[in-house]
């Protein structure tokens, strides 16, 4: 895809459109973290189980992960606003469903609608950023800027929601969002020109169906599994989504049209930020998702309290995404990942060693460094996701990269609920060693993370 110097006009249509891809990638973290402060709340509403408190959490893991990788192949086929508008609605309706759920099961269906909402937003606002944007400075700053959307809705979702928690009832932040999400639709139809690469590789219906089953499938296997990892529903679901996954390989393999170029997995800088994306979503992501529960339920800190404390996490991380900008071009993005990964995993060690008696300024420091650490990491993902495919493959690679965060999220959600809470053991003793063992758990994964993305050097 070429790209022209902008005129005035150009750069206030850069602008726009990054105005616009941002947003959208805010809102769309917003719903994502909304029900992590207010998760004891929420569940005792919806009358929901141990089972269903997991499914409430990876609920929208499923249909992020599920269809970001397909809708970054139709942004780039069929139109980058086109897909961002209507995942935008998607992500609405998904919203006033969860405000009006009656029970578990009707809430998380609704959260995996949101999800694949969502999808089609995250996967399509990078490809608008790469369209609008030339390779270099210009491109990193607005990486910086879709970075810090990251943050912001990740530290903006569980606020909004204790608040109105407080207010009135957790069902109120999904009816904000859904307000929202749809003037941001209406915005981005009005204000955002269409776009679409200049060498469309065709529609794969039958790697799409097999990619989002399968996956699917695994989330849904691991979820279950945490009722008794040798009971048939999750040992069905784990054949089932290993003969779908394979499947998918295959045909990946053979098809024309393939919507992820399997190949990609030996050029360095992919397999680098598609690492960095997977340890991120469960080493950081997965501690913090558990976070507000366990201190609610241990540190008897409230809704509010817990959203305050990741707010510290997730607006440190907003402010350095902002300022990664002014890290030297000759810095490389492998090297930003890398240190990110290592920043993230010392964050985590800072939290660990936690006593029973503890209070929020022990929690602090840690999550200042992982904060810090984390915008690092969302900055140079960003840029990395489109910076490693083919020119007009945005979409693809910012649904790779995502796909790749949200397995990951929800991989890592289900590791630290089995880590963090003992089978048969809720005092507060074994939580609260079971909390330190997460943290310690999610920092290794990060440092292995750090580890192969340093050792993915380009060949000369």
């Amino acid at each position: 895809m070429t790209y022209t110097a902008p005129s005035p006009a150009g750069t206030t249509n850069s602008t726009r459109a990054l105005t616009v891809a941002a947003s959208g990638t805010l809102l769309t973290l917003m719903a994502f973290t909304a029900p992590l402060a207010t998760i004891n709340s929420t569940a005792a509403d919806l009358m929901s189980d141990a089972a269903g408190r997991t499914w409430i959490l990876s609920s929208m893991s499923i249909g992020l992960a599920a269809a970001l990788l397909t809708t970054g192949t139709v942004a780039d086929d069929f139109g980058r606003r086109r897909t961002f508008v209507i995942g935008a609605a998607v992500l609405a309706v998904g919203s006033i469903v969860c405000a009006v759920s009656p029970n578990t099961l009707i809430f998380v269906l609704a959260r995996i609608l949101q999800g694949l909402g969502g999808a089609a937003v995250v996967a399509s606002s990078l490809g608008i950023i790469a369209h609008t944007h030339p390779a270099g400075p210009v491109r990193a700053k607005a990486g910086g800027v879709w970075g810090a959307s990251v943050g912001a809705g990740i530290a903006l979702g569980p606020l909004l929601a204790a608040i109105l928690d407080r207010w009135a009832s957790w069902r109120e932040a999904y009816v904000v969002l859904a307000i929202a999400t749809l003037a941001l639709a209406v915005a981005a139809h009005l204000r955002v020109e269409e776009s679409r690469s200049n060498a469309p590789r065709g529609l794969d219906p039958v790697g799409a169906l097999l990619l989002a089953t399968g996956i699917a499938a695994l989330l849904a296997a691991l979820v279950e599994g945490r009722q008794g990892w040798i009971a048939v529903t999750p040992i069905v679901l784990f054949v089932l989504a290993a003969l779908l996954l394979a499947a998918f390989i295959v045909i990946e393999l053979r098809s024309v049209t393939a919507m992820l170029d399997l190949a990609l997995f030996r050029h360095p800088p992919f397999l680098a930020a598609t690492i960095a994306a997977l340890t991120t979503g469960g080493g950081i992501i997965a501690l913090m998702s558990y976070m507000p529960g366990f201190l609610g339920t241990v540190l008897g800190i409230d809704a509010l309290g817990a959203a305050v404390l990741l707010f510290a996490w997730s607006a440190t991380s907003v402010v350095t995404a902002l300022l990664a900008r002014r890290i030297p071009a000759s810095v490389s993005g492998r090297t930003q990942l890398a240190v990110g990964l290592i920043g993230v995993a010392l964050g985590m060690l800072m939290l660990t060693g936690l006593a029973e008696d503890a209070g929020w300024p022990r929690l602090l420091p840690g999550l200042l460094v992982a904060g810090v650490a984390s915008g690092v990491l969302n900055a140079a993902l960003g840029r990395e996701a489109v910076a490693s495919v083919p020119a007009g493959r945005g979409g693809m690679g910012s649904g790779a990269n995502n796909t790749a965060r949200y397995v990951g999220s929800a991989v890592g959600v289900t590791v630290v609920a089995v880590v963090a809470v003992p089978a048969g053991r809720t005092d507060t003793a074994a939580l609260v060693h079971g909390w330190n063992t997460a943290a310690l758990v999610t920092a290794a994964i990060s440092v292995v993370g750090a580890v192969v993305v340093a050792a993915s050097r380009s060949r000369r």
